[in-house]
């Protein structure tokens, strides 16, 4: 088993209807406008940017994000990822009851030396670290969605 590989999913319950969430979420670049996780995102082009994140732990991951698939019927957001990690993220934005459920699919092989030099001892607390990151942005999401 290669403990540099890590597949993540996240469950967001969300007081929003679906477009409206979807149309937070297909904008990268404002993420850090309400996920304080996400540092910075700088849009190369319409379908390219550079992404840096840092959660608990004292390190930042950079990233190449490249969009694979935007279908807003279908309520998708899917990103080819390379550099710290590489790999892909998936939203997938759906109706949930009067608000709508917003499902994080991730699959990533880490490239970062010292996450790599830690893989097996530090596992739990990576998974850890990205658990709380993800706990934070759903709670900026919400806050954010009842501000506008």
């Amino acid at each position: 088993m290669d403990r540099s590989r890590y597949r993540f999913r996240s469950l967001w319950a969300l007081p929003a209807p679906p477009a409206a969430v979807y149309a937070v979420l297909e904008r990268p670049e404002q993420y850090p406008r309400w996920w304080r996780q996400v540092r910075a995102v700088t849009r190369l082009d319409d379908t390219t940017g550079v992404v840096r994140v840092r959660s608990l732990l004292p390190y930042d991951l950079t990233f190449m994000m490249r969009e694979a698939r935007r279908d807003p019927a279908a309520g998708i957001l899917e990103v080819a990822l390379s550099g710290d990690v590489d790999g892909w993220a998936r939203w997938t934005v759906t109706a949930a009851g009067s608000g709508t459920l917003a499902r994080y699919d991730q699959a990533v092989h880490v490239n970062k030396p010292l996450l790599r030099r830690f893989a097996v001892p530090g596992r739990p607390v990576f998974r850890a670290n990205h658990w709380l990151m993800m706990r934070s942005g759903r709670r900026g999401l919400v806050a954010h969605l009842e501000a506008v």
